[in-house]
């Protein structure tokens, strides 16, 4: 079995309102043990036979699974509880900083992470510090801007909405429990 954990995009915000026991029962019915939803923004740990199925067929039955449940287009990313992990520990800024909003980008693949990366590097480091990561971009911006600085900005676009979705540091140590 391999522990995963799949990240929802836009669950809860702008009118995809979602339970977490409907969420989780959406997991069980698709034959996954160990299913725990935490927080109401669509994070879902559970366990699979990694032999049955490779990450993107997992993705896909998940999405469709949602889509069909709950009415809209689903869009997730799925990552391994190994990976999350080190998402957290390789965090290159001061977490312990209070007057920053330390996040992590999850991106759907590596062009998408360079894409972000490409756009980050004529920013303002003081005001938009961004770092990268396998499979992921590092933002520490200061607390109150998220939505104002010039790479909230970037990740904002329509473009990245499929492709990317944000957790906050404390967020992701919640899901790791």
């Amino acid at each position: 079995m391999t522990a995963w954990v799949a990240l929802l995009r836009g669950v809860n915000v702008g009118g995809v309102a979602i339970r977490s026991a409907d969420l989780a029962e959406v997991f069980r019915g698709l034959g996954f043990a160990s299913v725990r939803t935490v927080l109401a923004s669509g994070n879902v740990a559970f366990e699979a036979d990694a032999g049955t199925r490779a990450r993107a067929t997992l993705q896909a039955s998940i999405e469709e699974a949602l889509g069909t449940r709950f009415g809209y287009e689903a869009h997730i990313l799925l990552i391994t509880r190994d990976e999350l992990t080190s998402a957290i520990d390789d965090f290159p800024f001061d977490a312990s900083d209070a007057d920053r909003q330390p996040w992590v980008v999850f991106c759907a693949d590596t062009a998408t992470r360079d894409e972000l990366a490409a756009a980050a590097a004529s920013l303002d480091p003081v005001v938009d510090p961004v770092a990268t990561g396998p499979g992921v971009v590092y933002w520490n911006p200061v607390k109150g801007t998220t939505t104002d600085t010039p790479f909230a900005k970037v990740l904002a676009k329509r473009t990245f909405a499929p492709r990317t979705t944000n957790r906050n540091l404390r967020t992701l140590g919640k899901i790791l429990g």
